[in-house]
């Protein structure tokens, strides 16, 4: 595919449009699309959604200009069967919201329409924008804080953020309109901001996590042009609210190259706006390890296409500051248990400063955290309790990693696997084994402690000390 990609401009029909498409708007001055058909792009209609193509369709049976755009466009050209399916058109929110018995307006800075189609499929709808006559509403750092400005199919194109995500595919007629070699692009494998970068991060400084996700989860260079403003600017972050900035990190940790992209954010010194508490972790070998071990699990779930937990993931990410503080509110003389809980709420309130966790998932991490000490003990019957527990899951492959990674011993990992596959006869017999050892070790420890006697004493002799042990003195 990529090969057919670096080839695809060299064919003689692959051209700029003179006029608007069918069902298509003028492109405006000064920017024409180069315009491909279905035997040049190769796209698999198969891929498409077909619910897509129905939002699209009843668009333009409505006589507005509809395509799908963006994303779903990019990994329909690599080969890839996209997750979501956006639709940009030159109607206007209100007119979209009427064609669609399921469609809702939502957003302030920019307005959409949210279209259900069937049961499961939803439909990010967005009206072509445009450059507004008058100067943008911006703050003191350059960011947008109005951009409800409507325009023609070329002024979107040049207002999407990168150019491979400014691909427009008409599904009823199977054409493909491209503004800024994007098609070219993708064949190189590169990632490249539309437009002046700085002035681009400046409208918009999430922008720079979205050039670290699209590098990392394509495995794409990008241009220098794209990339030399953002050590400048990574300060501009500060000024994004908590909850967006926690938004985009879990979609950098979501995007199933989680690793790849935290490389990619300390790279580029953005990730000490994201996750501070970092740094010292993946300098520790044993720290890093571990969540290298368990962003790579996460990453095989991901795109084996099952669910993930955001509480696992950010439990992974902090767990080493977390066990850092549990050590040192002991050393202060506090109990195993409530040092933990203190160790937990002082590593999410740090950690809350700079992104806004949200409180279900600040709690599913608490309960994973605590319920480690528990999974360790195995002691009598509340191992059945934690089996019911809702974070058991969670919490045991959390276990497994640490095992893994020798922040554990092995056994107690192999323990667990064999109790939570097992029969009731066969975890019955686990515990009693458990229990049988303990009491081998209480002994143990009690002929060790036992002191020597006289043989004056009339009593006996003393019991010889273990291989390796001093016999305590008198």
């Amino acid at each position: 595919m990529i090969d057919f990609l670096r080839k695809i401009f060299g064919l003689s029909s692959g051209k700029p449009a003179s006029k608007p498409e069918k069902g298509g708007v003028s492109p405006g001055p000064g920017q024409m699309p180069v315009i491909l058909q279905a035997d040049e792009h190769r796209i698999d209609p198969r891929l498409v959604s077909k619910n897509a193509v129905r939002v699209v369709t009843i668009l333009q049976q409505a006589g507005y200009a509809a395509f799908i755009v963006g994303g779903a466009v990019r990994d329909l050209m690599l080969g890839e069967k996209p997750k979501d399916f956006d639709v940009a058109t030159d109607a206007t929110p209100e007119q979209v919201r009427r064609l669609f018995r399921r469609a809702f307006l939502i957003g302030r800075r920019f307005q959409i329409v949210h279209v259900r189609m069937g049961r499961d499929d939803l439909f990010e709808v967005t009206t072509f924008r445009g450059n507004s006559q008058k100067p943008a509403e911006v703050d003191d750092s350059g960011r947008l804080l109005s951009d409800n400005t409507f325009g023609t199919q070329a002024e979107d194109a040049a207002r999407r953020d990168f150019t491979i995500n400014a691909l427009y595919y008409n599904p009823t007629d199977q054409t493909l309109l491209d503004y800024h070699q994007g098609i070219h692009d993708l064949g190189t494998k590169t990632l490249r901001i539309i437009g002046d970068a700085e002035q681009r991060y400046r409208e918009d400084p999430v922008r720079m996590l979205r050039v670290v996700r699209f590098a990392a989860k394509l495995g794409f260079t990008l241009d220098s042009a794209t990339s030399a403003p953002i050590h400048q600017l990574c300060h501009l972050l500060d000024n994004i609210p908590p909850a967006r900035l926690f938004d985009e990190t879990l979609k950098l940790l979501m995007s199933g190259h989680a690793m790849s992209c935290l490389n990619e954010l300390r790279t580029y010194d953005l990730h000490g706006r994201l996750l501070p508490l970092l740094d010292e972790a993946l300098s520790n070998p044993k720290a890093a390890c571990f969540i290298e071990t368990a962003l790579a699990r996460t990453d095989q779930r991901i795109n084996d296409g099952r669910t993930v937990s955001p509480g696992f993931l950010f439990a992974v990410l902090l767990w080493k500051e977390v066990e850092t503080q549990w050590e040192a509110f002991q050393a202060k003389g506090e109990y195993p248990i409530p040092a933990l809980v203190a160790a937990a709420n002082a590593v999410l309130d740090r950690q809350t400063e700079t992104l806004a966790i949200q409180r279900r998932i600040a709690a599913d991490m608490k309960d994973i955290w605590l319920l480690q000490p528990r999974l360790e003990r195995r002691s009598g019957k509340s191992v059945f309790r934690i089996l019911e527990n809702p974070h058991f899951r969670a919490a045991y492959d959390f276990l497994l990693i640490r095992c893994e990674t020798g922040d554990l011993d092995a056994e107690t990992g192999e323990w667990w696997k064999a109790f939570a596959a097992g029969s009731a006869e066969e975890r019955q017999s686990l515990l009693e084994s458990l229990s049988k050892r303990a009491a081998d070790n209480s002994r143990s420890r009690k002929r060790r402690r036992r002191r020597k006697r006289s043989p004056s004493s009339g009593e006996g002799t003393a019991e010889a000390p273990a291989p390796g042990m001093t016999a305590p003195s008198n």
